[in-house]
């Protein structure tokens, strides 16, 4: 069968800009800069933000996109050819990383379509109760199921028919998505009041920086926005055209997220303070946008409505914003599903039961996180964190296969693009190893010893260090005692 490919470099953007801009943008990012400023402001977490974006995502994003152009198979295939086989256990943890997460991810693309058909058929809630209750209505009925399950539909029609249509698709999403963000970004700042929530979102507050949580929330959080290393990149990087180079794609692609994610920021920044500076005084106001609210909801699905609802126009933006928020989550969920389908489609599996099996399986395995926001909450902490191993072990991939070696076959040289050079060699030999140990230790000792002292050994305790390393350890284990036959059905004469 003839290999797939996109059609066109404006497709391949397109579509990897449809991994990188999603709900982390626009639902996540806000919130976590809120939660991460300091007195005066965000500043200095956006900075923290943007150095990781330098030194962590665009090397991993470049990373990505040359193991797949190079691999021309999916993350475990990728990983075990580049490292060798026995180190494709490494690529299944890659993958089942972005699928856990694709798991509960279905679950908010679910409440976005919810919301949207709300703001369209129903008038806005005028206060905080009214917004609860649509809220406790819809958590408390069995509709989070529902929507989930029409999420998942959407998205495996989408993945049924190959890179075409996902690429068909991206082509209208993102459009559309960067439209809806830049009109709601005009109405915010002509708000009366917005400046003030804007200047706060970018005024730097330096005694931040002296806490490591806040570094610890910055990486995650351009890594869970950027896309980098959950492996969404290398997989749509197997079906890029040989002439097209790598370099610029991953600047686009990182750039072009963090923009995304500061208009979003920007915008909700300016409604919030715009609409709320009457009636609360700034700490007030930031303990609205801290208090996340159940598995982090408040902000964007309890307190974006009513604030459309106080100002001109209110509606049809409200619209907009949940349209907008509807597009981000389908762009990037139709990549997870796309990652899990490749890997069963290397492991010999045709590729409409492949699609099947990875909607089927998504759809059962995110009811728990439907119907219970607890555990919806645990997941997203266990898995959000695995993005930093994720990333750890693409880089000590291209390091045991040799990274100046790798760079020279695999990205420079190409015309029409750019050099990676030694800076990159640098940084995924030492750099990002070291962020990711540096960091993770960093993260286990303060959920020891700040976040959940009393229960840090109990695993079934959602927020606990010991569910994390048992889950991971679960996961970990199956996957190197699969790893022969994983790897042997993957490459098979490949190898």
């Amino acid at each position: 069968m003839k290999e797939q490919r996109f059609s066109s470099r404006l497709g391949l953007i397109l579509s990897v800009l449809g991994i990188a801009v999603g709900t982390g943008n626009i639902w996540r990012f806000p919130r976590i800069a809120a939660t991460n400023a300091g007195d005066s402001g965000a500043g200095a977490f956006l900075l923290a933000w943007f150095i990781f974006l330098l030194v962590w995502s665009i090397p991993l994003i470049i990373a990505e996109y040359a193991l797949g152009k190079k691999g021309r198979l999916g993350v475990v295939g990728s990983i075990a050819k580049v490292a060798g086989a026995k180190y494709g256990w490494m690529g299944a943890f890659i993958a089942f990383v972005a699928t856990a997460i694709m798991f509960y991810y279905s679950v908010v693309a679910g409440w976005c379509l919810y919301y949207f058909s709300q703001m369209v058929v129903n008038p806005l809630p005028i206060s905080a109760e009214s917004s609860s209750a649509i809220w406790e209505s819809f958590q408390g009925s069995g509709l989070p199921i529902v929507f989930h399950g029409i999420a998942m539909t959407i998205g495996a029609l989408v993945v049924w028919k190959g890179v075409q249509s996902i690429e068909r698709a991206n082509k209208i999403l993102i459009p559309a998505l960067f439209t809806i963000v830049l009109i709601s970004l005009v109405r915010a700042v002509t708000l009366d009041g917005a400046g003030a929530g804007i200047a706060f979102l970018f005024t730097p507050d330096w005694s931040t920086l002296a806490s490591p949580r806040v570094w610890l929330e910055a990486l995650t959080q351009n890594a869970w926005d950027t896309g980098a290393g959950w492996g969404l990149i290398l997989t749509y990087g197997a079906y890029m055209h040989a002439k097209h180079g790598v370099v610029k794609n991953a600047l686009v692609t990182g750039f072009g997220n963090n923009i995304v994610s500061l208009l979003a920021a920007i915008t909700i920044f300016g409604t919030v303070f715009a609409v709320l500076g009457a009636e609360l005084t700034k700490p007030e106001i930031l303990e609205v946008m801290k208090t996340s609210g159940p598995a982090a909801t408040g902000l964007t699905f309890i307190w974006m409505p009513q604030l459309f609802a106080r100002m001109a126009f209110g509606n049809p933006l409200a619209m907009l914003f949940f349209l907008g928020l509807s597009f981000a989550a389908f762009s990037s969920l139709i990549s997870m599903i796309e990652l899990t389908t490749r890997i069963l489609v290397d492991l010999g599996i045709k590729r409409r039961r492949a699609v099947l099996y990875v909607c089927g399986i998504s759809f059962v395995m995110g009811i728990p996180s439907a119907i219970n926001l607890t555990f919806f909450g645990n997941q997203d902490f266990v898995w959000g964190v695995a993005l930093m191993i994720s990333g750890a072990f693409i880089a000590f991939s291209i390091n045991k296969h040799g990274v100046t070696a790798f760079r020279k076959a695999a990205i420079d040289g190409v015309p029409g693009d750019w050099n990676a050079g030694r800076g990159w060699d640098m940084l995924i030999k030492y750099v990002i190893p070291v962020q990711a140990v540096v960091l993770l230790s960093w993260w286990l000792w303060l959920s020891a010893t700040e976040y959940a002292p009393e229960t840090w050994y109990n695993p079934f305790d959602p927020y606990s260090v010991m569910t994390v390393l048992v889950q991971w350890g679960i996961v970990l284990g199956v996957f190197v005692m699969a790893n022969k036959w994983m790897v042997d059905k993957t490459l098979g004469e490949k190898a």
